[in-house]
């Protein structure tokens, strides 16, 4: 027996968590269905066009989570990504983005968000997926994102630019990595061309 497109909402409602009308027309669904679950109480409307079933356990990664479900080709980036990697003591009340250049910049009312532009293969590389709360969030690895602050160091700062690679250093200075965590930065830096700039730091920390 087929289900009714009612028990087909309520099913991807409680697989994901986080829903938005995309998921309902992927699936056809009718999208009156958001408005209907709202009113009884199983959705909440948490942002513009996302909804959170409100028996879902929402994670600490929930901002991101709805960043990434309104701009699922964005990447979290520079000090929001340091949050994630545990590279800052820094707090950040927005959610750090990057978007490709020519890309529509997005609508987002809740929360803050502040976009960061990138092309070519210092937007699409050293990106990592991670899955909250039934959504992909793509953010920058923990050697691209230092690299994106001395990049990017003029709106994070240099002190925060230095602190993430000292830290970033530390960290990994006894893990086994495929790579050595020099040769990471140095192939990002590349990429974005700051080789140059970062040079004297890593000197500084002992660590070329």
């Amino acid at each position: 027996m087929s289900k009714t497109k009612l028990e087909q909402a309520l099913e991807l409602v409680q697989s994901r968590g986080v829903v938005a009308p995309k998921d309902f027309e992927e699936r056809n669904i009718p999208v009156s269905y958001l408005q209907r679950l709202e009113q009884q109480g199983i959705l909440m409307r948490s942002n513009r066009g996302v909804y959170t079933s409100m028996e879902y356990s929402v994670t600490e990664k929930h901002s991101l989570v709805e960043v990434c479900k309104r701009v699922p080709n964005g990447v979290i980036c520079l000090l929001s990504a340091l949050q994630f990697h545990q590279l800052t003591t820094q707090w950040s009340w927005q959610v750090w983005l990057a978007i490709q250049n020519k890309a529509h910049r997005p609508k987002i009312d809740y929360p803050p968000v502040q976009l960061v532009y990138m092309s070519g293969e210092a937007f699409t590389a050293g990106v990592e997926s991670h899955e909250f709360e039934g959504v992909t969030v793509r953010v920058t690895s923990a050697a691209k994102t230092v690299v994106d602050c001395f990049k990017f160091r003029h709106k994070v700062g240099q002190d925060v630019a230095m602190e993430a690679l000292r830290d970033y250093l530390q960290q990994r200075r006894y893990l086994n990595e495929k790579w050595g965590p020099r040769s990471e930065l140095h192939h990002y830096a590349k990429i974005c061309r700051v080789e140059n700039v970062m040079k004297p730091y890593l000197k500084a920390f002992s660590f070329c």
